[in-house]
């Protein structure tokens, strides 16, 4: 059995997902909705408690604005987890590597990028695309971190999302190094493919719950899942993370927080032109 979990923004998910749900799963599930219309919990905590309620070994975290176009795909999830007992979490999009400088999942080489999505926009003239990067000959790719849209785990009582982190954002990264530590793998899979009919949004508050995330798993970080990664390839993405963060927490007056970044960075490279930049335009 699969139990699916979602944490929705109303009191109840809509008759159109709950309908496309039932016709395309395909395999015994229970569905199980956390009511937080009233934004009460935190996803952390929206998470955990699906995780105590469910009963399936196969545990799917989806967002309430999605759609299925795969049919049978509980099977062919049901499928990858019992063909290697060694896979931990699977998603439908994802990297090759992790920086340790605070990013998203996507701030990576393109060629890192393993997707398969049809993702809407909210500009009018571009409405959607169809994303699929990543593939070769295998329909399953290893990763080291997935995006929340979609994420299917292996049950495990030893690990849960982290209660210590609050908000809405991060809870995928949590989960990917949760399952990594304990020696799981993370896939991306082909062969599932969904709709996501929004698009997510880097803010104030996510540079917050980043601070807070790297303060908890800074010392998990960086991580990659081959030595054929070169070195200096994250290296290289180390730094671009790292100016991108700062700037971003500059832009939101964060700035003793940039400075923080800022002294990591310069351990990175320490000669470089954005440092005279960046001591210019900082006053703490």
């Amino acid at each position: 059995m699969i139990s699916i979990i979602i944490c929705s923004r109303k009191n109840a998910v809509s008759e159109y997902l709950s309908t496309n749900i039932e016709k395309t799963v395909g395999c015994e599930y229970e569905l199980i909705v956390i009511d937080n219309s009233e934004n009460k919990y935190s996803i952390f905590e929206a998470y955990n408690i699906g995780i105590e309620k469910s009963i399936g070994n196969l545990l799917c975290f989806i967002h309430d604005d999605i759609l299925f176009h795969t049919k049978n795909w509980g099977d062919v999830v049901t499928h990858i987890f019992n063909e290697d007992k060694k896979v931990g979490l699977l998603g439908i999009a994802g990297s090759k590597i992790k920086t340790k400088m605070p990013s998203a999942w996507w701030d990576c080489p393109e060629e890192l990028k393993v997707i398969n999505i049809i993702q809407h926009f909210k500009e009018p003239e571009r409405e959607k695309e169809r994303w699929y990067k990543g593939f070769n000959t295998d329909s399953e790719v290893e990763v080291v971190a997935v995006d929340g849209v979609f994420m299917a785990i292996r049950k495990d009582r030893g690990i849960c999302f982290n209660s210590k982190l609050h908000g809405f954002h991060n809870y995928d990264l949590n989960i990917a190094i949760e399952y990594y530590k304990k020696g799981y793998k993370t896939f991306v899979t082909n062969r599932v493919l969904i709709e996501h009919f929004s698009i997510g949004i880097i803010n104030k508050v996510w540079y917050n719950s980043t601070l807070d995330f790297q303060k908890i798993y800074a010392v998990d970080l960086p991580l990659k899942i081959d030595a054929q990664i070169l070195e200096g390839k994250v290296r290289k993405q180390e730094f671009i993370n790292g100016i991108n963060f700062i700037n971003g927490l500059l832009n939101y007056n964060l700035k003793k927080q940039a400075f923080y970044y800022w002294i990591l960075l310069i351990k990175l490279k320490p000669s470089f032109k954005f440092h005279l930049n960046f001591l210019k335009s900082i006053k703490i």
